[in-house]
């Protein structure tokens, strides 16, 4: 289908919930959504896209049709949708890497059982304990029990492969008891086996009082190596039932959600309470930038991770509200057959939680990239959002500040690689102005500035790759018009500020604006460089103010600029001592030229 024919579609859909499915020219499902009305929402792809974010632009360019499910009411649609993510798992919906759940240790039904990891619970004939708290503190239950009882790890099938090959390297190591030697070994395999059964059950003191009987037996009848084998298994086994009253339980009492989303990778942390003590953690790193609000990835997230489980935890809190919160808890609420609560706190204990939470998802964040990265992403993201052709590596940022017709004072901020770049700071001082005017103190400043790259001044060399001026739309036109008269072509944006004075947005000269703030760290980053030119410029105004920059006579003197100034100043002590001096004397401090420029003004003809 054609964009317009995708529009006109879009907009005959009637008002109601529901969920659509879009779809490339493969027939391939790339994204999945719900909707209160239909037509409002998926009216708003086929708009104008200067609106969209960039992951919904390059989304919008591969949709060749769509298709929409009705539903009856907004919490149908909610669970229609997380059933078709699950089933086609499209490529623009925020996924996780696995689908993850409570996982439960799994034992066979054969001769010779095995214990495996298992996502979820079947009626296969198998035993199932848990569930636990995540996969990972179960798969090392698993491998304490068969380090501790010496249970085969291999991948042999007994009793098929008994005495098929010679026992492997583990069986050398003592760590394993060698059951592929000879079926005369079955009866001690069910015995290690009831063993672990009773300590995943919390049977320890019954295992641990029939090891040690069974050590002190040995003892007796002088069978010092048997016994010795068993006190090395008694030790594992205690450790084990430390290791598993930290880590295990049948069911997590509360969940604690936490996110963080950094420039290159955005992090999804879950940390598992049991009794009150934190049992586990479960995480998953995704790409980022992820454009949506927080409470819309979030909702996404937790859908992902929670919707299609047999167990729950009483209790889930989330650091941020959800826009679909109540239809979420009534549906998890439903799978599991009991209360499920999604809350939010403000305030307390349980935030401190979420604090903890969110924490643990910014480590793994940072742990996961490096600064370089984090800045490259960062400089990416923003380069795509104004539409340049690459990163802006060198960024320049100026800003006027003034009190009254005099002290009219300009500052010009350097950013290169994300990064203040101090020695390149620069700052003006107005000349020539009748009168406090923005407009035309930015217009000298900026043609001072280029002016002196265009003569090719050391100090003015470097050439930006973006111009960020404060203030709204008609300042940077007056910064367009000065780039276009020198005939130079560097993209410039106004830094627009909210009733708050913070920078909402960048507005190109021709009056669009440009959101920052569905990317944090984009937002963070002009903030800050809003923020520090402010600073420079006040800085220097204050410097003038409180007198630390003085003016004096001696500036009206020409050839006499603020270094001769300053020489003078601190040989003579005074203007007066400097007008009584002779010129021999002022010619013992500054240049000949210079000393006689400041007789002859105050002496004249004499």
């Amino acid at each position: 289908m054609t964009f317009d024919e995708l529009k006109e579609k879009a907009h005959s859909l009637p008002l109601k919930p529901g969920v659509y499915i879009m779809q490339d020219a493969k027939n391939t499902v790339i994204y999945v959504g719900k909707a209160k009305a239909l037509k409002n929402r998926v009216s708003q792809y086929f708009q104008d896209s200067s609106s969209h974010t960039e992951k919904t632009r390059a989304m919008v360019s591969q949709i060749d049709h769509f298709d929409v499910i009705i539903a009856d009411s907004e919490f149908e649609a909610l669970v229609l949708e997380c059933s078709l993510i699950k089933r086609h798992q499209p490529r623009y919906n925020i996924l996780l890497k696995d689908d993850k759940g409570y996982p439960y240790i799994r034992l066979s039904n054969e001769a010779y059982p095995r214990f495996s990891l298992a996502s979820k619970a079947a009626e296969d004939g198998a035993r199932y304990f848990g569930p636990y708290a995540s996969r990972h503190n179960t798969q090392a239950i698993i491998d304490a029990l068969r380090t501790a009882l010496r249970l085969p790890s291999c991948h042999k099938k007994f009793p098929r492969d008994i005495g098929k090959e010679r026992p492997c390297l583990n069986f050398h190591m003592g760590k394993c008891d060698g059951y592929c030697r000879s079926d005369e070994w079955k009866e001690q395999h069910d015995r290690a086996m009831a063993q672990a059964v009773s300590l995943l059950e919390g049977h320890f003191k019954e295992v641990q009082a029939d090891l040690t009987a069974e050590m002190e037996r040995a003892a007796e009848e002088l069978r010092f190596e048997q016994a010795a084998e068993l006190r090395d298994r008694l030790r594992a086994i205690e450790l084990l039932g430390k290791r598993q009253k930290v880590i295990a339980g049948s069911l997590a009492d509360t969940d604690v959600t936490g996110f963080f989303r950094g420039t290159a990778k955005s992090c999804f942390v879950v940390l598992h309470y049991v009794e009150g003590e934190l049992a586990a953690k479960d995480f998953d790193l995704f790409e980022s930038p992820v454009e949506e609000d927080e409470g819309s990835v979030l909702s996404s997230l937790m859908r992902e991770y929670y919707v299609g489980r047999t167990r729950l935890p009483k209790q889930i809190l989330l650091p941020c509200e959800l826009t679909d919160q109540v239809s979420l808890t009534r549906m998890l609420s439903e799978q599991v057959g009991s209360r499920v609560e999604l809350v939010t706190p403000q305030r307390g204990a349980k935030m401190d939680l979420i604090r903890l939470a969110n924490q643990n998802a910014r480590e793994e964040v940072e742990r996961a990239t490096t600064r370089e990265e984090r800045q490259n992403k960062l400089l990416e993201a923003l380069g795509r959002m104004l539409g340049l052709d690459g990163p802006p590596r060198r960024m320049e940022s100026y800003d006027i500040s003034n009190q009254g017709a005099s002290d009219i004072v300009a500052s010009m901020v350097v950013y290169v690689d994300g990064k203040p770049l101090k020695r390149d700071y620069r700052r003006f001082k107005l000349k020539d102005m009748d009168g406090p005017d923005d407009y035309a103190s930015m217009e000298q400043v900026l043609t001072r500035r280029f002016r002196r790259y265009l003569d090719g001044d050391e100090k003015f060399s470097d050439k930006p790759d973006l111009l960020l001026i404060d203030g709204g739309h008609e300042h940077v036109k007056v910064a367009a018009r000065v780039l276009a008269a020198m005939n130079l072509d560097i993209p410039a944006y106004g830094m627009v500020k909210d009733d708050r004075h913070r920078t909402r947005a960048l507005v190109h000269p021709d009056g669009r604006e440009i959101g920052i703030q569905a990317i944090p760290a984009v937002f963070a980053l002009i903030g800050q460089i809003q923020e520090e030119t402010h600073r420079f410029a006040i800085e220097y105004h204050r410097q003038l103010q409180a007198g630390h920059v003085k003016t004096s006579v001696l500036d009206k003197i020409p050839g006499v600029g603020e270094v001769r100034r300053t020489q003078l100043l601190k040989h003579f002590k005074s203007v007066k001592t400097i007008k009584a001096a002779s010129l021999e004397q002022l010619q013992e401090v500054v240049p000949k030229n210079a000393a006689q420029a400041v007789y002859q003004y105050f002496h004249g003809e004499e």
